[in-house]
């Protein structure tokens, strides 16, 4: 099969994001300038450089009480700070009820049940039981082609790593099995790890 994005795919779903998997989820915690608190997940995430530590995430759509983008997008263009909190299967309900589209001026956090605890070194609040959270200063926010689609771009300015998933040294993801984003309404844990040395090692 092969077929043009702007001819349309003609399956029952759209692939695309079924092909480019699996992807990191960004649980994205965010705080406007009248103190309202925003929490919310992004497949579309990733790391973008060692040093400084940088970071990435999109926004793809808008809410009618937003304008052209989502909370998060608002909260960071006001503020200028986020944070990052990574997702463990264990909290997987409490990431999908923080994923509904409610009110600007509902609080996420309190309708998945969530505990926050206060960023160290920006203005922002976290998944208290997340197992790492990075806070982050916006770099910038670049308008992508299309509708409403946004890249954010962050430096990292602190890291949260919870004691637990720290052994001998190294941030252990077998304690917590990070939780990825497939394609459609399918999600995976990782629990299979191998090692490979690089040819330059």
């Amino acid at each position: 099969m092969f077929y043009k994005p702007e001819d349309g795919h003609g399956l029952p779903h759209n692939p695309y994001n079924a092909i480019v998997t699996p992807r990191p989820i960004g649980w994205i915690s965010s705080r406007d300038s009248n103190g309202l608190d925003n929490l919310a997940p992004y497949s579309f995430f990733n790391a973008t450089a060692y040093v400084p530590p940088q970071l990435m995430f999109a926004s793809t759509s808008a809410k009618p009480d937003r304008g052209d983008s989502k909370d998060s997008v608002g909260n960071i263009r006001e503020t200028g700070v986020f944070c990052v909190n990574i997702v463990e299967y264990a909290m997987k309900d409490a990431m999908n009820t923080s994923s509904q589209t409610l009110p600007m001026d509902e609080d996420e956090f309190e309708h998945a049940g969530l505990e926050k605890a206060e960023c160290e070194t920006i203005d922002c609040p976290r998944v208290a039981q997340a197992p790492a959270s990075l806070e982050c200063r916006m770099d910038q926010i670049i308008t992508l082609n299309g509708t409403s689609n946004f890249l954010v771009l962050g430096t990292v300015t602190g890291v949260h790593i919870r004691d637990d998933v720290l052994v001998d040294g190294r941030f252990d993801i077998t304690r917590f099995k990070p939780l990825s984003r497939l394609g459609y309404r399918d999600y995976t844990t990782i629990e299979h790890l191998f090692e490979l040395a690089r040819p330059d090692d």
